[in-house]
C-alpha cells in the first residue's frame, strides 16, 4: 500500500474513533444527552411508576390504622306486616290482626382501650411507608443506572460499530491494492489470500457489532422510553461520589437505600410483637343506640315505641386456646429475622462499595494504558506500512498492525464506557444516585405529597388525582 493511502487510512480511522467517542452530531445542540435520558426515565418509566404506584398505596394503611381511634356509626331501617293472633285471660279475651311494622335507629361504638393495639398499628403503618419510600428510591437508583447504562452501552457499541466499518473499509482498500501489486508482481497470491482472509473476518465482526447495536438500541427504547437520536458524549460522575473509601463506606451504611428500608422493616417487626401482645390486654369500648319502632310484635295496642341505650363495655381475654402466645413468639422469630437480614444488606453494601470503588480505580487505569496503546499501535501501523512499501515488510504484517489498531482502539472506547459505568455503579452504593444529585431538569417526585393528602382523609373513595 502506498504511504499516501496509509496516512490517509490512519487519519480516517482516527477521526471516525473521537467523532466516535464524542457522540457528536454535526449540531450538538440537537444531540440526545445523558442527562436528557436519564429525565425521561425518571419521569416515563413505567417501573419506576408503578413503585411510585405502590407507594402511594402503602400511605392508605395509615388511615386505616387510624380508623381505629374514630367511632363506628351504623344505621338501620325495617319495615313489614305481620299477623298476630292472642288469646289473653280475663276481660280483653281474644285479639287477632294483621298489621304494619316498621322501626329505624342508629348505633353508635366508639373504642376506648385495646391494649395498645390501635397506637402500635398506626406506628407500624407509618414504618411502613418509610420502607415503602426507600424501597421506591432503590426503584429509582436502579432505573437512574439502568438508563446510564443503556445510554452508554449504545454510545459505545455506536462507535464499536464506526471502527468495524472504518475497518472495513480499509481492508478492502488493501485488499484492491494487493490485487494491483499482484498484476504488478510485487506480491504473492498468498497476500492475496491473506488480504481477502482479513477482510471476510472484518466483514464478520462488522456484522457482530451490528447486533451488539441493535440489542442496545432496543435496551434504550426499553429503558428511556423512546427511539434514541445522535448520542451526545457521557462524562463520568464520579465528582459527586465521597472523594475516599471510608467516607464512601460511612455513607452507604447511613443513606444506601437497601439498608435503611431494612431499617424501617425492623421498626415494622418491632410494632408487630406489640401488636400480638395487644390481643392479652382487656378491651374498653362504649357504645350507644336509638331505635324508633311503629307497631309491636307483642302487642296490638302498641303504636310506636322509642328507646335508647349508653353501654360501657369491658372485655377481659383470659384464656382462647393459645393462638395468641403462638402470635407473639411468630412475631418475636420474625423479628429477629428482619435484624438478620438489617446484617445482611449492610454488608452486601460494604461489599459492593468496596467493588465499585476498585472497578473506578482500574477503569481509570485502564483509559491511561488504552490511550497509550493506541498511540504506540498508529505509530507501529505507520512503520509496517513505510517498511512494507519499500519491501522490507509483507502484506501480512500490514494486515496484523492494521488490527493491532482496530483493537486497540475497541479496548480504549470499552475503558471509557467502564470508567463510566463504574462512576456511575458507585453513586448508587453509596445510596446517592437520585435526579437531585444528579441535578436533571424534573420536578422531584415527592411521595410526602399523597401522604399528607389522605393521612387524616376521614370520607371519600376518590384517589387526590381525581381517580
Amino acid at each position: 500500500m502506498s504511504s499516501g493511502v496509509a496516512r490517509r487510512a490512519s487519519r480516517g480511522l482516527r477521526g471516525t474513533l473521537i467523532v466516535a467517542l464524542a457522540g457528536l452530531a454535526a449540531h450538538q445542540a440537537a444531540a440526545d444527552t445523558l442527562e436528557g435520558s436519564l429525565t425521561l426515565a425518571y419521569r416515563n418509566n413505567p417501573q419506576l411508576n408503578s413503585q411510585r404506584a405502590a407507594t402511594r398505596a402503602v400511605d392508605e394503611g395509615v388511615g386505616t390504622a387510624l380508623s381505629g381511634y374514630r367511632p363506628k356509626l351504623s344505621a338501620n331501617a325495617q319495615v313489614g306486616e305481620q299477623y298476630l293472633d292472642t288469646l289473653s285471660r280475663g276481660i280483653g279475651g281474644r285479639a287477632v290482626g294483621t298489621f304494619a311494622t316498621g322501626g329505624y335507629g342508629l348505633t353508635a361504638s366508639q373504642l376506648l382501650f385495646d391494649g395498645f393495639g390501635t397506637a402500635s398499628r398506626t406506628r407500624q403503618a407509618e414504618h411502613q411507608v418509610s420502607a415503602s419510600r426507600e424501597t421506591l428510591r432503590s426503584t429509582e437508583q436502579a432505573v437512574l443506572l439502568a438508563g446510564a447504562t443503556a445510554y452508554v452501552n449504545l454510545l459505545r457499541d455506536a462507535a464499536l460499530l464506526d471502527l468495524q466499518r472504518n475497518n472495513v473499509s480499509v481492508l478492502s482498500e488493501t485488499l484492491r491494492q494487493t490485487r494491483e501489486r499482484l498484476k504488478a508482481g510485487e506480491v504473492t497470491r498468498t497476500d492475496l489470500a491473506q488480504a481477502e482472509s482479513s477482510l471476510a473476518a472484518g466483514r464478520s465482526a462488522l456484522h457482530a457489532a451490528q447486533s451488539s447495536y441493535l440489542a442496545s438500541k432496543a435496551t434504550y427504547v426499553q429503558v428511556i422510553g423512546i427511539e434514541p437520536g445522535r448520542l451526545a458524549r457521557a462524562t463520568p460522575v464520579d465528582r459527586l461520589s465521597p472523594p475516599s473509601l471510608a467516607q464512601a463506606l460511612e455513607r452507604g451504611a447511613a443513606s444506601n437505600p437497601a439498608v435503611t428500608a431494612a431499617m424501617a422493616n425492623v421498626d415494622v417487626a418491632v410494632q408487630q410483637v406489640k401488636i400480638a401482645e395487644s390481643g392479652l390486654y382487656p378491651t374498653l369500648s362504649l357504645n350507644g343506640s336509638v331505635q324508633k319502632s311503629y307497631g309491636s310484635p307483642s302487642s296490638l295496642a302498641t303504636l310506636d315505641t322509642l328507646s335508647g341505650t349508653v353501654a360501657a363495655q369491658l372485655s377481659v381475654p383470659i384464656y382462647q386456646g393459645g393462638g395468641e402466645y403462638a402470635n407473639i413468639r411468630q412475631a418475636k422469630e420474625t423479628l429477629g429475622q428482619r435484624r438478620l437480614d438489617l446484617d445482611t444488606a449492610r454488608l452486601s453494601v460494604q461489599q459492593n462499595i468496596t467493588q465499585s470503588w476498585g472497578q473506578l480505580a482500574a477503569a481509570k487505569a485502564q483509559i491511561d494504558a488504552t490511550t497509550a496503546q493506541v498511540t504506540s499501535a498508529e505509530i507501529a501501523l505507520d512503520g509496517v506500512r513505510e517498511e512494507a512499501r519499500v519491501g522490507q515488510r509483507t502484506t501480512l504484517d500490514v494486515l496484523n498492525a492494521q488490527q493491532a489498531l482496530v483493537q486497540a482502539r475497541a479496548a480504549l472506547v470499552t475503558a471509557q464506557h467502564d470508567r463510566i459505568m463504574a462512576s456511575y455503579a458507585l453513586l448508587a452504593a453509596v445510596g446517592s444516585l437520585s435526579a437531585q444529585v444528579l441535578g436533571l431538569a424534573v420536578s422531584p417526585y415527592d411521595p410526602n405529597v399523597h401522604y399528607q393528602q389522605v393521612r387524616d382523609r376521614w370520607f371519600g373513595v376518590g384517589t387526590p388525582d381525581g381517580r
